[in-house]
């Protein structure tokens, strides 16, 4: 958890040093322009040792079900406003799920949590939480994450 959270630090900075060359400014905004759209995200893929192993399925469907009740205090850490960002972004249409409402589903692009086709299939994996916006702090979405599926918290 932590290389990848370092990572997604790393690779934001050379994206913004590289862009200062070409005078080119990024925003990580994840609704930069107003309007009838997507917006951005920075969807997270969430596996524990036991998730990844054959028979994996049941902790995933744990760890989907402890998420689904703090629903809330994820979606407070899943942006740097505590939430307002995800709201311009999160409004149930277009591919997104309601900021307001938890779901998951299988190869479900319009849930909060999406589980791939082929780890449903397999038995065992992954599942992407779609919820973090593309401004989100990478050590505040995990540290959220590990506290709900591996800590109960």
């Amino acid at each position: 958890a932590v290389v990848s959270t370092q990572s997604t630090g790393v690779s934001r900075w050379i994206l913004c040093r590289i862009a200062e060359e070409f005078n080119v400014v990024i925003s990580f905004d994840p609704k930069p322009i107003p309007g009838d759209w997507n917006g951005a995200g920075c969807h997270t893929n969430i596996s524990t040792l036991q998730m990844r192993n054959e028979g994996g399925y049941p902790h995933i469907e744990a760890a989907i079900a402890a998420m689904s009740k703090k629903h809330a205090e994820h979606i407070e850490s899943y942006d740097p406003s505590g939430g307002a960002d995800n709201r311009r972004r999160l409004t149930g249409l277009h591919e997104t799920a309601s900021i307001d409402q938890f779901s998951s589903g299988v190869a479900h692009r319009g849930a909060s949590i999406r589980i791939p086709r082929q780890v449903a299939a397999d038995g065992f994996g992954y599942f992407e939480d779609r919820r973090p916006s593309s401004n989100a702090d990478p050590y505040s979405v995990t540290n959220r994450i590990v506290r709900t599926i591996c800590l109960g918290e």
